[in-house]
């Protein structure tokens, strides 16, 4: 009697370990071998993580915004009209202070961070900028009319040529100094300062040269990418944190020792449309 007792007593004990493990099975369903799902993520009403496709700055004024269906149409500086989506996930601040979509305004200057997700262009980072501080424009200069003070910039943010009016208070400077407008050569590349004000917005208030044609530069840091048929290295300067692609000829280094990773030395010239390297030399890794 006491044995039969017993045997119950242990069917009993395993049906409820199996009932359990059962429970804990279904609490945390993971198919061998794959990354376990966080039990703080629901696929159904959470949104997904924000894609890892590069960011592109763009500029312009709000055109129109759908506060329902999340959608705003930006006209970019000089260029054609953008349409982007944002939800949760985009972070908006107005004139520097965190706010929700409800701040953004039919007519609000902004700039966007924008990365592809999926099929559409999507709003990581929405800066509406409202308070009358000067404005910024880096971009090539395609022409300077000295004659009748204007020079027209390609800019980066635009689809189409943007020209400014070059006034006898508008400041030149060339990295070493202060400079004159006659020396703003095309081909240069520059920053360009001026009034969001909409009654002088074409004024450039300061005119900054960035790399004047035929300027000498040095470049220190990491090769990042690296194409011997196109004759193409990419350096991640360690000085301003960019990555610049410069261009090199067999004459002015050693090809077999390029490898992507390795720290060099370059100097290059600017050449209105690229830099290319008269120098590289391959640093030694300091040790760890």
């Amino acid at each position: 009697m006491r044995s039969s007792w017993f045997a119950f007593l242990f069917a009993a004990m395993a049906l409820l370990m199996g009932q359990a493990n059962g429970q804990q099975k279904a609490a945390n369903p993971a198919a061998p071998g794959s990354a376990q799902v966080s039990n703080n993520y629901d696929p159904l009403l959470d949104l997904p993580p924000l894609p890892k496709s590069q960011t592109t700055l763009v500029g312009g004024t709000v055109h129109s915004i759908d506060q329902i269906r999340d959608r705003l149409t930006v006209q970019v500086f000089g260029g054609s009209s953008m349409k982007l989506a944002f939800d949760e996930r985009t972070h908006i601040y107005r004139d520097g202070m965190p706010a929700t979509q409800m701040a953004i305004h039919k007519g609000d200057r902004v700039y966007v961070d924008t990365m592809l997700d999926g099929t559409k262009v999507f709003a990581r980072n929405i800066r509406v900028v409202t308070a009358a501080e000067a404005a910024d424009a880096r971009g090539q200069i395609l022409s300077n009319d000295a004659g009748h003070g204007r020079i027209t910039v390609q800019d980066e943010l635009s689809a189409k040529p943007v020209t400014f009016r070059v006034t006898p208070a508008t400041v030149v400077n060339n990295g070493s100094g202060k400079s004159s407008v006659a020396e703003l050569q095309p081909g240069s590349l520059v920053a360009v300062k001026f009034s969001p004000d909409r009654r002088d917005r074409d004024v450039a208030q300061e005119i900054s040269v960035i790399a004047a044609l035929g300027s000498e530069f040095t470049f220190y840091g990491r090769i990042t990418y690296l194409n011997l048929s196109t004759r193409t290295l990419a350096v991640a300067n360690q000085s301003d944190k960019k990555t610049y692609d410069i261009r090199f000829t067999p004459a002015s280094v050693d090809v077999n020792s390029l490898q992507q990773g390795a720290q060099v030395l370059v100097k290059a010239k600017f050449n209105g449309t690229g830099y290319t390297a008269s120098n590289i030399q391959f640093m030694k890794k300091k040790a760890e």
